[in-house]
């Protein structure tokens, strides 16, 4: 074979292994898979994580509470039990006292809490207006007999019933007022009886709603007639006891309270007129804005509270449930579905909208103690 043919054959043989080497790439190796992207954090529009055992939920988170300061004794370690790992601290005082405080962080751009617990929806409706509250959609929602946000901004916990009260010992029931309007208007019980202030207590707030919106202004101005004692439940429960009092506009709560603790003798009056039901709060902060950023376990603090577990401790200090169907009322009270066969309403939104003009309109009428 000439040099030249050699040559021509080497490489001809050379081109076809190259093209061999092209179109055979199938026995190749597959290229290793890109990896999966890490899932989007919660809250941010990605798939949310497995909900948290009790014990993931941790770090720190303050309640700001009207709830009396004995009750959030004795919740709290069933908070610590529930969420071994989480710090809950919790800030009382009155409504009044809640709403000047948050409306002088809400200057600052910032809350000083991460959760409230107040009296009446119309706070709730207020702070959700005004961008202040975190929207949770909670599972336990479908199970409550009383109405909540339906965004998830707030949710009832407990239930606390404005009622009238009287000493068996002193007064029979038929010698005493036994409707809210007779409260107001029965002359024989002129200067003995009391009520809680509507400009510091949201749910007096919320009756005085209720009671303005059944009767008019008008009523007002027969409290200041019958010269009605404007003080603390608890002041008006020892006038009662004493003979002071013939009769108090009062939480139920605060009466069941004396009869388990103190054998009182006190007794409830379930107005005729109608018990005014009032729903008490829970709602979270928005992210940004609260004290602590820990959402998740504001989250599952408001689950625990609407838990058959949370509830058992709200009927353990005398306060309705807000399940439909819980099996026991507080002690000592009737059923919560017989209260609700006659209730005189509270329109939330009055309540919301109308409190600056309600308030001095109850101060023109009615003689307040000056705060000391």
């Amino acid at each position: 074979m000439s040099s030249k043919r050699f040559f021509a054959v080497v490489m001809a043989l050379a081109m076809a292994l190259t093209m061999l080497a092209g179109c055979g790439g199938g026995n190749e190796p597959a290229p290793a898979p890109a990896p999966a992207p890490a899932p989007a954090p919660s809250g941010d529009g990605g798939s949310a994580p497995a909900d948290p055992t009790p014990a993931d939920v941790s770090g720190n988170v303050l309640i700001y509470t009207s709830m009396y300061e004995d009750i959030i004794e004795a919740i709290k370690p069933e908070l610590k039990k529930a969420f071994p790992n989480l710090n809950v601290e919790f800030f009382y005082g009155g409504t009044g006292t809640l709403q000047t405080k948050v409306a002088a962080e809400i200057e600052t751009g910032k809350l000083s809490c991460d959760m409230l617990m107040v009296a009446e929806p119309a706070y709730s409706l207020e702070l959700k207006e005004g961008g202040w509250l975190e929207p949770y959609v909670t599972s336990a929602a479908d199970g409550l007999a009383f109405d909540y946000d339906k965004e998830g901004y707030w949710y009832p916990v407990r239930i606390c019933n404005m009622v009238l009260a009287y000493n068996p010992e002193l007064k029979s029931k038929e010698e005493v007022p036994n409707s809210f309007y007779d409260f107001a208007y029965n002359e024989a019980v002129k200067g003995k009886i009391s009520m809680s202030n509507p400009l510091t207590s949201g749910t007096a707030m919320a009756a005085v709603t209720a009671l303005k919106d059944k009767y008019g202004y008008e009523y007002f101005e027969a409290l200041g007639k019958q010269n009605v004692m404007v003080e603390s439940g608890g002041v008006a429960c020892t006038k009662l006891e004493t003979g002071e009092c013939d009769v108090i506009m009062i939480l139920e709560e605060s009466i069941l309270k004396k009869r388990e603790e103190d054998d009182s003798a006190l007794e409830v009056i379930y107005p005729t007129d109608g018990t005014i039901v009032i729903p008490s709060t829970i709602m979270t902060i928005a992210d940004g804005k609260n004290a602590n950023n820990n959402i998740a376990a504001c989250q599952a603090i408001t689950d625990w509270f609407l838990s058959n577990e949370g509830q058992k401790n709200i009927v353990a200090g005398w306060m309705h449930s807000v399940v439909s169907g819980y099996p026991e009322p507080p002690y000592d009270a009737i059923p919560t579905s017989e209260i609700l066969k006659n209730t005189m309403p509270v329109n939330w939104e009055n309540c919301f909208r109308q409190r600056d003009e309600l308030r001095p309109k109850f101060q023109d009428s009615v003689t307040i103690p000056e705060s000391k």
